[in-house]
């Protein structure tokens, strides 16, 4: 089974004024229409073809550049769409709160915190909230397309919040004002799915 492009789950202009519909139609309908067909011809006809994405990247070779970084973007960027919502914004609650004021001391230090880890990935990237095992969660961030599932990438536990940082995530409403986007995108965080990849994470 080949991969497919996930479809959203709202308008490209749900999440304006914070992320405007001609962004998301390009970032969408172009760069992860992109990734996802170049993943599958990155492994057709090979051993991974057949297998699912986190399979694929926890086992990856990371010489393998073609599906590294496709199926990277496949994967960064399928979070990335259900971890947004029109309704979002606000603060996560129950055991993801607890565990968020757990590692960093309040909702208000965990921003901060994800905030300069976006803002401080030189060039492209991501910025992630990850759990382990167990339901600690920390911040980091990775270059380009990796994510923490890959080995010896990131935190190493389950991404369940990520946000890209590359310059067509946002240039085109924000410039070179990324911070100014980081904030915005606390206002469309959804917050519910967020803490459901929690609780089966964990």
């Amino acid at each position: 089974m080949a991969f497919e492009l996930p479809k959203l789950k709202y308008a490209f202009d749900a999440l304006e004024p914070h992320i405007d519909a001609k962004t998301m139609e390009i970032h969408h309908g172009k760069h992860h229409a992109g990734y996802t067909s170049k993943l599958n011809n990155a492994i057709e006809g090979t051993e991974l073809e057949g297998k699912n994405i986190e399979n694929i990247l926890k086992n990856l070779d990371k010489s393998n550049s073609a599906v590294r970084n496709n199926g990277g973007g496949f994967y960064n960027h399928s979070l990335f769409w259900e971890i947004m919502s029109p309704e979002g914004g606000g603060k996560p609650e129950g055991e993801l709160a607890s565990a968020i004021d757990s590692a960093y001391g309040s909702f208000e230090a965990f921003k901060e915190e994800f905030s300069k880890a976006a803002a401080g990935q030189f060039g492209s990237g991501w910025a992630w909230l990850c759990v382990h095992e167990g339901g600690k969660v920390e911040i980091c961030s990775t270059p380009n397309q990796d994510n923490p599932i890959m080995p010896g990438v990131g935190c190493g536990g389950t991404p369940i919040l990520g946000l890209d940082v590359w310059e067509h995530a946002y240039y085109l409403n924000y410039q070179n004002k990324r911070p100014e986007y980081i904030d915005a995108f606390f206002n469309v965080i959804n917050w519910k799915e967020v803490s459901s990849r929690y609780a089966k994470a964990k």
